[in-house]
């Protein structure tokens, strides 16, 4: 009598009459001594749509990092106004003259109608942009989500009231009206309204109010994660032995947090693109002639460019919409990854 099971490294082999198959042992002396590390990684490696989708992310990280090289290559910056320059390209409307935006050649992507950057340069730096600013913001996520998350479940007590309530507190601010009313007001922090306001402002203050509110949801999963850490036996035997709780935290409950800390933070970082792009759309964030991601959408939605040409927003709009699928696709490969009996 035979009968498939499954292998902790993923995929299955035969039990023949109550013993494991010559497949069963070969495959239990692959994954003999391996760490749950190891073997987490096998079991990703083993999922193809988390693979492709790790490649997809990886190439835009590697286009926002390499913009201005491949910018050069190309020979072409975001900030050429090609109105001025070459007029002949636009028609009287500033809209460009050859079909589909002007895309040639010599313009990849065609040209802004208006000013007349060029859609290509503008489309990797506005990468670079959007996620230069979504990965600080989730760093300042993460780190303040184990700072107060892993602490307030740990130590317990007085200091898990307090945190808990700070974070039922800010849990009640609607995120997005948040976004928009402040924004103005920490950027007037920094800068006189007077003052025309640098764009290096600007990416401080979409950084500090996305991580205002964006710190929660991971610091509440976490303390829960230490709650339930703390009575275990491999705690309790520290405490007995002498250790202090600084030591118990990064040693014992650190380790053990990571699982729910990246499969979290992968779902993060999309959001925090989406949200920055959201507030540069409606003109409290990221502005000309700085490239944004959002900006662009911004761009595109204006009367002269939705009535003259559509195809502006294939490009950002199919970039963001490929960015998004694929990290949230990466996040459950990740979570299944770290554990098997998990069923996508």
């Amino acid at each position: 009598m035979t009968s498939p099971i499954d292998i902790e490294g993923g995929g299955t082999a035969v039990v023949v009459d109550g013993e494991p198959g010559p497949e069963a042992k070969s495959e239990a002396v692959k994954l003999a001594g391996r760490s749950p590390g190891q073997l987490m990684w096998l079991r990703f490696k083993r999922d193809r749509t988390g693979v492709i989708s790790a490649y997809v992310v990886g190439f835009f990280f590697l286009v926002g990092l390499l913009a201005p090289l491949i910018a050069k290559l190309y020979g072409k910056d975001p900030y050429t106004v090609y109105a001025d320059e070459r007029p002949e390209l636009f028609d009287s409307a500033g809209v460009p003259v050859h079909p589909n935006g002007g895309i040639s050649s010599e313009f990849w992507f065609g040209l802004e109608p208006g000013n007349g950057y060029d859609v290509f340069t503008k489309l990797i730096y506005g990468i670079r942009t959007s996620l230069m600013i979504s990965v600080a913001v989730t760093v300042a996520v993460v780190v303040t989500g184990i700072l107060l998350g892993v602490a307030a479940g740990y130590l317990g007590g007085k200091t898990d009231y307090f945190i808990g309530r700070v974070i039922d507190f800010l849990l009640a601010f609607p995120a997005q009206l948040f976004f928009i009313a402040s924004m103005p007001v920490v950027v007037s922090l920094f800068v006189s309204p007077r003052d025309e306001t640098p764009t290096y402002v600007r990416v401080v203050a979409l950084i500090i109010v996305q991580w205002f509110l964006g710190w929660m949801g991971l610091g509440r999963i976490l303390r829960g994660t230490a709650l339930a850490l703390r009575e275990r036996e491999f705690i309790e035997a520290a405490k007995v032995s002498g250790a202090s709780s600084w030591r118990i935290i990064s040693k014992e409950i650190l380790p053990n947090v990571v699982t729910p800390l990246l499969v979290q933070a992968t779902y993060l970082l999309p959001g925090f693109v989406t949200a920055e792009a959201g507030l540069s759309f409606l003109g409290v964030g990221i502005v000309e002639p700085t490239p944004d991601w959002g900006q662009m959408f911004s761009k595109a939605s204006t009367e002269l460019v939705m009535r003259n040409d559509i195809t502006y927003m294939f490009f950002p709009g199919v970039s963001m919409i490929i960015f998004v699928v694929a990290f949230n696709l990466l996040g459950d490969s990740v979570r299944d990854a770290f554990d098997p009996k998990t069923a996508r």
